[in-house]
């Protein structure tokens, strides 16, 4: 690019216009520069005029505190062309060492079927060659939507779903706050946590109850006894270690006292175990990552989020509804 430039003799002058072409034609054509530096010339001096300085130097002086600045000039390289840069960046990146991911508790390796990929991520009725906002491609998404929440209604065993919040841990968060706002005025202000969940939702949980003033409580859900104190409890189903627990009798437990049972369901298990909305959960949440998403290091992935209907109004993140005409 530079051998053709030169060979053009393309010049160009302080607005970033060219002057001509290098065969004497006049061209009057804005500049990758021109588009992208900014106001020149006169419109820097009246901006400077109707704030009140003089010069550019004078306005930064005022503006940027002393303490910040840096007295010497920044040491970069010579600049190079996108090609040269991409070529540096690749030598970089190629030294990296790629190793199995074993993180566990919630994240599992898995593979998108190509069945699934070519029918449904790479359908053409999903999407158009044109703009997101296009009508087409947003009843696309919709329909996915739908979809995706019409599965987890069937496989929770729950009544209504969202279409998705941002991960299992903030989705047992948000549970917790919707059952605290939804408690009576003489309920306590504890929610239990079992031990066997997951140590980020077990984070995720206690950050979260900081400012709203819950009292997380982390025990064996085999051992607690509930009480007045009590709105809440979160389950891990099944628990982080792997273990599949029958909760019915924990379920009993809280029902006598209106505790709200959170179940934090690994999704993919639910084909073969009894869905959490049978076994007595107010809400059932969870990652999809289990249906095809790569690992990514620790995600975060597409959560789920199913409850009761009678709790709708209270529902986190987006609803995607089927309407009917009169």
């Amino acid at each position: 690019m530079d051998a053709l430039l030169d060979k053009n003799k393309t010049i160009r002058n302080v607005n970033g216009h060219s002057d001509h072409d290098g065969l004497g034609k006049s061209i009057n054509i804005d500049s990758f520069l021109r588009r992208h530096t900014g106001t020149e010339g006169n419109g820097i001096e009246e901006m400077l005029r109707v704030v009140g300085f003089n010069s550019l130097d004078e306005l930064v002086d005022l503006a940027i505190p002393e303490s910040i600045r840096l007295h010497k000039k920044i040491n970069l390289p010579l600049p190079v062309s996108e090609y040269e840069a991409l070529a540096e960046l690749k030598s970089i990146a190629i030294q990296n060492e790629i190793f199995r991911s074993y993180i566990g508790m919630g994240y599992h390796d898995c593979v998108t079927p190509p069945v699934i990929l070519r029918n449904i991520l790479e359908n053409p009725g999903w999407y158009t060659a044109y703009t997101p906002y296009q009508a087409e491609i947003s009843q696309g998404r919709l329909e996915a939507l739908l979809n995706f929440q019409t599965m987890i209604i069937d496989m929770t065993g729950m009544e209504i779903a969202n279409a998705s919040l941002l991960d299992e841990a903030t989705a047992a968060a948000e549970a917790m706050n919707m059952f605290w706002n939804l408690k009576e005025d003489s309920s306590g202000n504890s929610f239990f946590v079992s031990s066997s969940c997951h140590p980020q939702t077990i984070d995720v949980i206690r950050t979260r109850a900081i400012p709203v003033g819950i009292n997380i409580v982390v025990g064996d859900h085999r051992e607690i006894v509930f009480s007045k104190d009590y709105f809440g409890s979160l389950v891990q189903y099944p628990s982080t270690e792997g273990g599949i627990f029958d909760y019915s009798e924990f379920s009993v437990n809280a029902k006598a006292h209106n505790v709200k049972i959170v179940a934090a369901c690994d999704i993919l298990s639910l084909a073969l175990l009894a869905p959490p909305g049978e076994w007595g959960a107010d809400a059932a949440i969870g990652s999809s990552q289990r249906f095809g998403v790569p690992l990514g290091f620790g995600g975060p992935h597409a959560g789920f989020f199913a409850t009761k209907d009678e709790f709708k109004r209270l529902m986190p993140g987006r609803l995607i509804g089927v309407s009917h005409d009169a």
